[in-house]
């Protein structure tokens, strides 16, 4: 994928950026739910693009997908059905099931990373935390090939990544019971020591020194191992917003990406106007984000440019206010409240698998079998 932008980094209101997302998913047995270790054969399996467009993952369990470069969310839609159901294909024919769901709700017994050299370090450095059970993210980049620009939009997304966290949350379950979370899976990758929400930074070169410190002190092998939920792509000129679960279906993920990119040239727009990035304290920003993945929705989340608790639709729709323009801009905003207005209705996906898990009393399988046909609902 070489997502690029066609704007200039000083252009404002007449700028589309681009887009491209990367998506986790399971790759679980279809009776027991347990997770399968056979991604090598669900790659091999995939014709064409769509092999082109899959990445090995840091588990045996997983296949991550990934879209083109786009411009419009109708296409990105396309992409995503289309890679969604080619890899549910290839994950039928090697006895799984592809499942979007952010963390492993059941058990993984196989936990062996793939035999590839940085992996191997990645274990021997990190230890059981390399070994964790897997957990599943959505990416979206958006086009800001000017470098020192990027980085102080991601300075201004600070306040808002835990809103759009609790839009993504779709793993309450681990072990087969629900955590009380809405997203595990970011308690879970949290263990990571260079996880985490994106600190305040006033250049690219004092980014790049942060990072260059941080690989020099072990904490990271590579840049590749940035895992802040906002990051400069180490492969791609984009902002990298990495801060959500999987979501179960595609319509939630296009939601999502036209969100993030709403926020983005909203950002690029402040940027240019010479409107400073709210210094929040990393203590305050990292509380925020864990009350998103345990409320998500359904709860309060902390608004930080007050510094205080609010219900959590009161800042989604805060933040549809703030990028309206951008999503309008982009020819988003209709489809944006369209899902939202669903998402208000039905849930987000940690709120639907506790329904099923409700209304069936506590059947895990039930609830996989949901996530399995989201997945793939066209």
């Amino acid at each position: 994928m070489a997502i690029r932008a066609t704007s200039s980094p000083t252009a404002s209101t007449a700028s589309v950026l681009t887009l491209g997302v990367e998506e986790e998913f399971l790759l679980l047995d279809p009776v027991s739910g347990e997770s399968l270790p056979v991604a090598d054969r669900v790659r091999a399996g995939l014709a064409g693009a769509c092999r082109e467009q899959s990445r090995q993952e840091f588990r045996h369990s997983m296949v991550e997908m990934v879209t083109p470069v786009c411009t419009d969310l109708d296409e990105l839609r396309t992409h995503l059905v289309n890679l969604r159901r080619a890899a549910a294909d290839a994950a039928e024919r090697a006895g799984a099931r592809l499942v979007a769901v952010g963390a492993t709700p059941v058990h993984e017994a196989h936990r062996s990373v793939p035999d590839e050299r940085r992996y191997q370090d990645m274990s021997r450095r990190f230890g059981p935390v390399a070994h964790d059970p897997a957990v599943c993210g959505c990416h979206v980049h958006v086009g800001v090939p000017d470098r020192e620009l990027a980085v102080q939009v991601c300075n201004h997304l600070r306040p808002w990544l835990p809103v759009v966290q609790a839009l993504t949350t779709n793993s309450p379950l681990h072990d087969g019971r629900d955590t009380g979370y809405a997203s595990w899976r970011s308690l879970q990758f949290d263990r990571w020591p260079s996880a985490g929400p994106t600190p305040y930074f006033s250049s690219a070169a004092d980014y790049d020194g942060t990072v260059a410190e941080l690989i020099t002190a072990g904490i990271m092998l590579d840049p590749a191992m940035v895992y802040w939920y906002a990051r400069l792509s180490v492969a791609y000129p984009t902002v990298e917003v990495r801060v959500g679960d999987v979501c179960p279906t595609a319509d939630d993920t296009v939601l999502v990406a036209a969100l993030v990119r709403g926020l983005v040239a909203t950002l690029v727009d402040d940027v240019v106007a010479g409107r400073p990035a709210q210094r929040i304290r990393d203590c305050l920003v990292a509380a925020a984000h864990w009350r998103a993945a345990h409320d998500g929705v359904d709860g309060e989340l902390i608004d930080l440019r007050v510094g205080r608790a609010r219900p959590a639709w009161e800042l989604i729709d805060d933040l549809v206010a703030t990028v309206a323009a951008a999503l309008r801009r982009h020819g988003d905003l209709d489809t944006v409240l369209r899902h939202l207005d669903r998402l208000r209705r039905d849930g987000s996906g940690a709120s639907r698998q506790r329904r099923i898990m409700s209304a069936t009393d506590g059947d895990v399988r039930a609830t996989l079998d949901h996530l399995a046909a989201e997945t793939v609902r066209v």
